[in-house]
């Protein structure tokens, strides 16, 4: 019972944690009249929320690892909320981009340290259905915070959309340090299975922070896994203003229909890592293959979404596009837990989470926003599925170096690798 007791709140901050990133996308026409800013100083209030968690991801994971995960979590979860409170109180640009900064700042390793968690409790053969649901959590929490952002905003105003995100992750963390600590965590801690977990150190052994990018395969899934998520990042940012602009949707109702695709967006990352644990449990390799069929699917249907006329047609293909977009999560996710050891991970999963923010969540809106302003946002929207055939190339990589990636790190443990010095 205790292990989804810490699911469910763990999965409800990161909920909490992308209401607070992502409410912005619905307030976007009303800063766009109110304070006349352009597509790209819109698209830089959202890519500096991802670039700040990119860049400081690795080393507050690593504090996650030393000072402790729980205690690390409540505090980060309170710095996200409290600035969202001051995204309410902005008097203009400068204002608002230094809250979204500091958003950043308390999300920055949460990703990492709240799945290394949920893992932490759970049987390595869940891997890629918790990673992928848990990170769905970020789809469900940006549709709540794109459709409940919209109706706050025209009924109250938009610094109202701010204020009730910040207050429900401020509540939610209050749980959280009730009801989880370290002891209990300790107490229902299950180790990897003899033959399934990473041959990087002994079982009580601190892995060295080398060994996270000791082997190609891992390399491979740290930036294909972050390239896919361009096109995540982009349609997270820009699709209510895209049903706004070239469907002609009032403000609120763009915010909704935006708030569907999104959740169909999270759907499909759940549904492809259960997929993905199910064809990888007698050959792990298949994980490789899975994330490479959904990059492809999402290539070749938002390609054709964006390609033909508003309309019917375009919806469907939208749809079937958003379903796979995000669903290479959970294959990357389980290979980077694969290849990495327990006492490092989430410093691990905060380097995923480096390049799927540096690569994806931040680039993805800020040059989608300047390709907007020199092409018109329906236009820019047609290049957005390009990464994903980046992406295809480097998990194509990434499967072909996965074999000898795997010796490498059995090597390492009769070697021991990982005996002395310092992680």
């Amino acid at each position: 019972m205790f292990p989804w007791v810490v699911f469910a709140l763990t999965f409800g901050l990161l909920l909490s944690d992308y209401m607070s990133r992502q409410v912005l996308s619905a307030v976007f026409p009303f800063l766009k009249e109110e304070w006349g800013l352009t597509d790209t100083q819109l698209g830089s209030l959202t890519s500096i929320v991802a670039l700040a968690v990119g860049v400081l991801a690795v080393p507050l994971s690593l504090v996650g690892d030393r000072w402790g995960r729980v205690r690390a979590i409540v505090v980060m979860a309170v710095v996200w909320s409290l600035a969202t409170l001051g995204c309410a109180l902005a008097a203009g640009y400068g204002h608002l981009l230094a809250a979204r900064l500091m958003i950043g700042v308390g999300e920055a390793a949460y990703g990492s340290v709240g799945l290394a968690v949920v893992l932490a409790v759970f049987s390595a053969r869940r891997r890629a259905s918790l990673t992928g649901a848990f990170m769905a959590a970020g789809s469900f929490g940006s549709v709540l915070g794109v459709a409940l952002g919209g109706l706050l905003a025209v009924q109250f105003g938009w610094r109202w959309a701010f204020a009730v995100m910040g207050v429900f992750g401020l509540v939610l963390a209050g749980l959280y340090w009730v009801l989880i600590n370290e002891r209990k965590l300790a107490a229902h801690r299950v180790d990897d299975a003899p033959g399934t977990g990473p041959a990087l150190a002994a079982r009580h052994r601190r892995a060295k922070l080398s060994t996270l990018f000791s082997t190609p395969a891992v390399i491979f899934a740290y930036v294909g896994g972050g390239l896919q998520l361009f096109i995540a990042g982009s349609l997270f940012a820009w699709l209510p203003s895209y049903f706004n602009r070239a469907h002609d949707m009032a403000p609120d109702k763009a915010a909704k229909v935006a708030a569907l695709f999104i959740l169909i967006m999270g759907a499909g990352m759940i549904v492809c890592g259960m997929i993905t644990d199910r064809v990888g449990r007698s050959r792990p390799i298949s994980k490789w293959t899975t994330a490479i069929v959904f990059a492809t699917v999402t290539f070749v249907f938002l390609g054709a979404a964006f390609a033909v006329e508003p309309g019917g047609a375009q919806m469907l293909l939208l749809a079937i596009g958003c379903f796979f977009a995000a669903g290479t999560t959970g294959p990357t996710g389980a290979m980077v837990a694969r290849l990495t050891h327990e006492s490092i991970r989430a410093t691990a999963f905060g380097t995923l989470t480096l390049f799927n923010n540096v690569l994806g969540l931040a680039a993805g809106p800020v040059i989608t926003g300047v390709l907007a302003d020199r092409l018109g946002l329906a236009t820019a929207m047609r290049y957005v599925p390009l990464a994903a055939v980046a992406a295809v190339v480097l998990l194509f990589l990434g499967r072909r170096a996965y074999p000898a990636s795997i010796r490498r790190l059995e090597l390492a443990e009769t070697t021991g690798a990982t005996d002395g010095g310092p992680a």
